[in-house]
């Protein structure tokens, strides 16, 4: 394979590699806003403080992500953003109203400061369920049809439970006492849905999607892909087990946020294999959506020093505010 041929995988790479990395960071902090309306106000002010230094980060990945689909897959970027304009439109306003909830929470009265949780909570809740449509019709290839319509509706529901364990998991990290209880039973109760969403959208893909059922239904394919959903059905299971030890509130309280991050990866694995080699399923492949060699040349000169740049500094954040979350104030 030469250079200009590698070049688009590369890029492909570097998409679902910041896509996945914003799933992770940002869906921990989406799923702790859709948690608030289960917390009293003093632990709301605690899970605000356990993202308020991450969230905003966070979001970087994403605008990396589509800053690489539209410079590097333009042919994509059209048909992709061409039919998502509306949810990504409600997306976009969803995380306008949570950053613009963030920030006035703090200034507003206390009679006021419910609203703004409020608008946290659905702007939280917004952002999640357009992502996970936006994700069930790109993988169907924007097809037609109540069958590809009730598939996209199922992932958009699964994604938000998704982030609320996600979301559960980072609390039992970062909090202490009541509220970490009350995090480790949240997280048993969205393990449920999760479960239950990720084999429902696993047999269904194949029905919705003759590239798919074709990739993953055929021998001997099927026989090297089955360490693909076993590691991710470990993981979920040994994800809920250990919930129930506990341990899980002390010595391992990172471990049921590792074990989902682990099932998650397993997950874009798979659809990573899904879609391969097409940019728009069934319709473009990687090569026909990609930009000239030459433009992708200078592009990963960019992406060369910026990638680095920003995983540095997302790695710094973390570092720095490690530990429990301390008592929320504003000097």
């Amino acid at each position: 394979m030469t250079w200009d041929q590698a070049l688009p995988l590369i890029f492909i790479s570097l998409l679902g590699l910041a896509l996945f990395i914003y799933v992770v960071l940002d869906g921990f902090d989406l799923g702790v806003g859709m948690l608030m309306h289960r917390a009293t106000p003093d632990e709301r002010n605690t899970m605000i403080g356990s993202i308020g230094p991450f969230w905003d980060a966070n979001e970087t990945w994403l605008v990396l992500g589509i800053g690489l689909l539209l410079i590097a897959f333009p042919k994509a970027n059209s048909i992709i953003l061409g039919n998502l304009y509306i949810p990504v439109a409600f997306m976009l306003i969803g995380l306008i109203l949570r950053g613009v909830a963030f920030d006035f929470r703090v200034k507003a009265k206390v009679q006021h400061q419910l609203s703004w949780n409020y608008a946290f909570i659905a702007g939280s809740t917004l952002a999640a369920l357009m992502q996970g449509w936006m994700l069930g019709r790109y993988v169907t290839g924007f097809a037609e049809g109540t069958s590809f319509t009730l598939f996209a509706a199922a992932i958009a529901l699964a994604v938000p439970a998704t982030y609320v364990l996600l979301g559960a998991c980072w609390l039992i990290i970062k909090t202490e006492g009541e509220l970490q209880i009350k995090a480790v039973y949240w997280a048993k109760l969205a393990w449920v849905p999760v479960v239950a969403g990720m084999v429902l959208i696993s047999l269904a893909t194949p029905w919705v999607s003759d590239v798919v059922r074709e990739r993953w239904f055929q021998f001997p394919q099927i026989i090297g892909l089955l360490p693909i959903p076993l590691a991710t059905g470990a993981s979920l299971l040994a994800l809920r087990w250990v919930l129930t030890m506990p341990a899980v509130r002390t010595q391992i309280s990172w471990l049921p946020f590792v074990l989902l991050i682990g099932s998650l990866l397993m997950g874009a694995f798979g659809l990573a294999y899904s879609l391969y080699p097409y940019a728009v399923i069934g319709k473009m492949t990687i090569w026909e959506a990609a930009s000239s060699p030459e433009a992708l040349t200078v592009i990963f000169i960019g992406a060369a020093v910026t990638i680095p740049v920003i995983f540095a500094y997302s790695l710094f954040a973390f570092w720095v505010f490690r530990g429990k979350v301390k008592e929320l104030t504003y000097g």
